[in-house]
């Protein structure tokens, strides 16, 4: 089941385009990459996700109905990029506020604040004000208040902004363990390493279109060249063959791409009768990273790969 579709979503500012035609779906229970550069149109379509702009024309549905920014926004918890914490209150009590906007009992705010502090080690913190805290103890704060009631789907806006590796690893955790637990996640970030290893569908837009929507596996098996990694000892000097050309040299490692007439099996065989001891030999895809530039600075050629799941 999908738990948000957008369908053909424009938003326009003056003659800005910020949105032009965007679809999507969303299945629930995954954690969907949401990418672009800066000026994309992520935030705009965010903003419309979790009603706080009207889109000018598109529709969108929510858990299988159209959705009702009203009723709707109880099941969404949005963590934007910037800071959204009122600096002078105390951070228990904020917290306790921001969960009773979102419906929750005091009583039951309190009990689910201090699980999610116990959990992030931030049970010393209650008292302290907001204006204390470094960025990366403001982030965990706001991740807080942005899952503390359970929400259907959860939008997380560059959530490891400032973190250092410790506490990133322990957002990281909870967002696997929320997505385990039923919840969905929308991941929007430039950090391609994170995507690949969090995420399990994207959608990269550029100029407020997407141009590339699918699983990572696939979208990475769909841009491969032909190129692999071989180490082995005793390597043969490499002159010109008809095979492969030698991509990159370095301490018993070969980096390989092969040309249209010759197969991985080939490659192996002439290795093993030049007498090469082969420890390992392997396809190498091309990162997210990698595609995120090429279609970016390509655009005009990346809609062939567009749905290639």
């Amino acid at each position: 089941m999908n738990v948000l579709e957008v369908h053909n979503l424009k938003k326009y500012f003056a003659t800005q385009k910020a949105v032009d035609g965007i679809s999507m779906n969303i299945e629930e229970g995954g954690i969907f990459g949401l990418l672009g550069p800066n000026g994309a149109g992520k935030t705009t379509l965010l903003r419309m996700i979790t009603g706080i702009f009207y889109q000018d024309s598109g529709e969108i549905i929510f858990n299988g109905k159209k959705f009702n920014p009203e009723k709707d926004v109880a099941d969404i918890g949005y963590m934007p990029e910037e800071r959204g914490l009122y600096k002078k209150m105390k951070i228990g009590e904020q917290a306790v506020y921001l969960a009773r906007l979102k419906g929750l009992s005091k009583a039951d705010a309190n009990a689910k604040i201090k699980t999610w502090f116990q959990k992030l080690e931030m049970e010393s913190w209650w008292n302290k004000k907001v204006e204390d805290l470094s960025k990366g103890m403001s982030q965990k704060l706001q991740f807080v208040t942005t899952v503390l009631h359970n929400p259907k789907l959860i939008i997380l806006d560059e959530p490891f902004s400032g973190l250092d590796p410790v506490n990133a690893n322990l957002i990281k955790d909870e967002i696997f363990s929320l997505a385990k637990n039923g919840s969905t996640v929308i991941f929007s970030t430039h950090r391609m390493e994170q995507v690949e290893e969090i995420c399990n569908h994207i959608v990269l837009v550029n100029k407020g279109k997407n141009i590339l929507d699918g699983k990572i596996a696939e979208i990475k098996n769909s841009y491969k060249e032909n190129i692999y990694s071989l180490t082995a000892d005793n390597l043969p000097a490499q002159g010109n063959s008809n095979l492969f050309d030698v991509v990159n040299e370095k301490q018993g490692k070969l980096i390989l791409k092969l040309k249209d007439n010759s197969s991985p099996n080939d490659i192996l065989q002439y290795f093993i009768n030049e007498k090469a001891a082969i420890h390992s030999f392997n396809e190498v895809l091309p990162s997210l990273n990698e595609i995120f530039i090429k279609l970016v600075e390509g655009t005009a050629t990346a809609r062939q790969f567009q749905n290639v799941n």
